[in-house]
């Protein structure tokens, strides 16, 4: 009993307690706190750490701005004006504005570090009146009453203490505490893949208005990426099929070099690079969701629901996004319980119609089709413009948009028919990846 007192701090209340520290949790915490809502947020590691994601949608800025931090965000981030991809042309490539999309969304966007992004977060649903705490990490969650939930926290000393909630948000990242536990996270039966990554400084950036664009590229087994980030740092890597990384021996970041020499364009501008600290980070098993988005009394919020492959930086936008709407929810929720249910699926099927629209060009980014149309674009029926909307962010709300994407659907399926052969191949590898076993998180590697 006296250990049990000495390593026991006293117990707490709270109305809302938020699990992480990510965009999705701290976004969720700040608005809950604004509407008078007494929050506790918990993050198991500290601020600033390490985290992949780094460029941001322009649809992202809205919610920024929102929250109140879009200045400060501006202040950290290299300025977006579109994405890049291959292309069969004199350039190599072919730019994507974001200033020619068709809806509302902003012209911009920003690439930044997360480590900075996430605590700036952090730190601002502080000032909202949230009860932030960083080295705090939850151990075990019980649900007493569908108001009455028990957390068991443990501190970096050792320590532990209870937490009693009337609403609990799972906003844990690919660590979806609540999803694992309450067995509602599924693998992707359509899509798997895992990353290799590094930073460098000394690569070239694209000239002019587009030096802060996102790059993208194809090799054989996956996508490229290279993502300038403040103080000339390059974030360079390869979305890679799990059977492809499983190759890898003797030193990592000499399998990286190896991986990126496969697309001559993009080794082309690492040829004056440094990789920084020698070092290169691994993660893999993307892309999975949870069967549900909650129940009475909690719910999920951004990777904790779901996660899809990053070709095209949808993590933190769907996160915030989905943060943002969840917020309101569990506001009404708390107000009126008998509400919860319906909003709580009419949520879930808008993040599930929007993490579709996403999924239909990632799914098959990779195949000879969709290379053959972004190498050789053709804007009929203004389709491009679609595509620029889609890039941004812009696949909830606008029928423009929307009929503009299932034009696109109507052209790759003719392009299809004209290739069916490869198409099918291509498929059939896909399906076989999806089920191959690559599972973990991100992993900083030992340049040795």
């Amino acid at each position: 009993m006296g250990h049990e007192q000495a390593t026991r701090i006293d117990d707490e209340r709270c109305d809302v307690l938020v699990i992480g520290g990510g965009p999705g949790g701290s976004t969720a915490a700040a608005l809950l706190a604004r509407r008078g809502w007494s929050v506790i947020q918990l993050e198991k590691a500290r601020h600033p750490r390490f985290h992949i994601g780094e460029s941001l949608l322009p649809m992202n800025l809205p919610v920024l701005e929102r929250l109140g931090v879009l200045d400060k965000v501006r202040a950290l981030g290299v300025y977006k004006r579109g994405a890049d991809f291959e292309a069969d042309n004199a350039d190599g490539y072919n730019t994507y504005p974001f200033a020619q999309a068709l809806g509302d969304s902003p012209p911009h966007a920003f690439q930044v570090w997360r480590q900075d992004f996430d605590q700036l977060l952090f730190e601002h649903a502080r000032t909202q009146g949230v009860d932030a705490r960083e080295g705090a990490e939850i151990i075990s969650l019980e649900q007493r009453a569908p108001r009455d939930s028990l957390a068991e926290v443990r501190v970096e000393d050792g320590r532990t203490y209870r937490v009693q909630a009337h609403y609990v948000l799972d906003a844990s990242g690919r660590d979806a505490f609540l999803a694992s536990r309450k067995r509602l996270r599924r693998k992707n039966v359509e899509h798997q893949s895992a990353a290799i990554f590094g930073h460098f400084r000394g690569a070239v950036y694209r000239p002019g208005n587009d030096a802060g664009n996102i790059s993208i590229y194809n090799f054989g087994y996956g996508w490229m990426w290279m993502i300038p980030l403040p103080d000339g740092v390059m974030s360079v890597g390869a979305v890679c099929r799990p059977d492809y990384l499983k190759r890898r021996r003797g030193r990592t970041h000499e399998f990286l070099f190896d991986t990126l020499k496969l697309n001559p364009a993009l080794w082309a501008r690492l040829g004056q690079a440094t990789l920084i600290g020698n070092e290169v980070r691994v993660t893999g098993n993307y892309s999975y969701d949870a069967s549900t988005i909650g129940g009475p009394g909690w719910m999920l919020v951004g990777d904790a629901f779901a996660f899809l492959d990053p070709v095209f930086s949808s993590g933190v936008y769907l996160a915030m996004s989905g943060a943002e709407q969840t917020a309101a929810v569990v506001d009404t929720a708390l107000h009126k319980p008998e509400r919860e249910t319906a909003l709580q699926q009419r949520l879930e099927q808008r993040l599930r119609a929007g993490m579709r629209r996403f999924a239909f060009f990632i799914y098959r980014f990779n195949s000879p089709v969709m290379q053959k149309i972004f190498r050789n674009p053709r804007n009929l029926w203004n389709v491009e413009q679609g595509i620029i909307s889609m890039l941004a962010g812009d696949l909830f709300d606008s029928r423009r948009v929307w009929w503009r994407l299932q034009f696109f659907r109507l052209i790759y399926a003719g392009t299809v028919l004209c290739n069916l052969r490869r198409w099918h191949a291509e498929h059939r590898y896909r399906l076989a990846q999806a089920k191959t076993d690559f599972s973990g998180g991100t992993t900083p590697v030992d340049p040795a």
